[in-house]
């Protein structure tokens, strides 16, 4: 459980609430009604963190209290309103400037499309829960459920889930097209009472080798080489694909400056120059610094001479620079991660 004890200044006195202990004292002063509709906002994280929250400051001074609200009056006015409520607004604006039909047809094509909230239920429920609910579907319904997951969690239903349909799960996601919303009501609906039901929508677009590369990313390293080894027997290019979305140009900033410098050593001047023009700003220094200050100097240089370069160019030479290190990897020349904890 979190720990939210008052700290005391050194004359003694409470310094103020921060953090989920003063959103917690600002939530305790709503009645039942007006705290359920703001927590019902939040993330499930969120509400178990001020849920510990709210029992440690049950007891507060109401000096403490007015800190609280305090910090909340000086935040809220540096913030505007202008979002809340945008849609409605709009809308409105939108519907009286060119009447219904017209304006309806407007914001057909220009309002942003909203976030699916189909399977939502399933960021209350723990890992354990999840595989418990699905061990025995299709493995169709599996992927599923597991591409509406965050990696991380993917991960650990994946793990429970039994070994023989692993691989053909993780097939599943990596290639999963779009989704009916008839068919994810359904599947909602089987998850929480376990009795099926039919409405008619659109479809909802999850999974992709992606997806698949993300779960893969927070397995076991173990469970990884198998179900990558079985999953590539089965499917050579699906397999090839997730192998190289887990491990993308970015992920060479956890390589130590031993390794990095070995696989610096190899690739040539020109492709550094455009790989680096497109890489993130510690990456780049990172790279820069594994090498000598005179080559490091003409990288640079040479960078700022060219000018704008093509995306595409940059992601070919960024996807060489990948292969090369993965190659030394297999060869044992290096290790792709930091702490010796290779990437292969």
């Amino acid at each position: 459980m979190p720990d939210f004890d008052l700290e005391l200044s050194e004359d003694g006195d409470v310094n103020p609430l921060h953090g989920s202990a003063a959103a917690a004292v600002l939530l305790m002063l709503f009645n039942e009604d007006e705290a359920a509709q703001i927590l019902s906002r939040l993330e499930p994280d969120e509400v178990r963190q001020l849920g510990y929250a709210m029992y440690d400051v049950a007891d507060v001074e109401i000096e403490e209290v007015n800190q609280a609200l305090d910090q909340f009056v000086n935040k809220a006015r540096r913030r505007t309103t202008i979002g809340y409520g945008a849609t409605r607004h709009i809308r409105g604006a939108m519907h009286k400037a060119l009447g219904a039909e017209r304006a309806d047809n407007m914001l057909a094509r220009i309002t942003p499309p909203t976030r699916s909230t189909k399977l939502a239920m399933l960021k209350w429920m723990e890992a354990g829960e999840i595989a418990a609910c699905i061990e025995t579907e299709h493995p169709q319904v599996m992927a599923i459920v597991l591409a509406h997951l965050d990696p991380s969690i993917a991960a650990d239903v994946l793990s429970m889930l039994p070994a023989h349909c692993q691989e053909d799960v993780v097939y599943r996601v990596a290639t999963l097209g779009p989704v009916s919303n008839e068919a994810l009501d359904e599947l909602e609906v089987m998850l929480t009472s376990g009795t099926p039901t039919t409405k008619k929508g659109s479809t909802s677009q999850r999974g992709g080798t992606s997806e698949a590369a993300a779960i893969m990313n927070n397995v076991r390293k173990d469970m990884e080489q198998r179900i990558m080894k079985a999953l590539t027997k089965r499917d050579k290019i699906i397999g090839q694909t997730i192998e190289e979305e887990m491990f993308i140009f970015d992920n060479l900033i956890d390589m130590d400056e031993k390794n990095m410098g070995a696989l610096l050593r190899g690739i040539d001047t020109e492709l550094m120059v455009v790989a680096l023009k497109g890489a993130n700003e510690m990456l780049k220094a990172k790279m820069l610094s594994c090498m000598s200050q005179r080559a490091a100097q003409s990288i640079v240089d040479e960078m700022e001479e060219r000018g704008p370069m093509r995306l595409a160019d940059v992601v070919e030479a960024q996807k060489k620079i990948v292969a090369e290190a993965r190659r030394l990897a297999e060869q044992g020349t290096i290790m792709l991660g930091a702490g010796g904890d290779d990437f292969v």
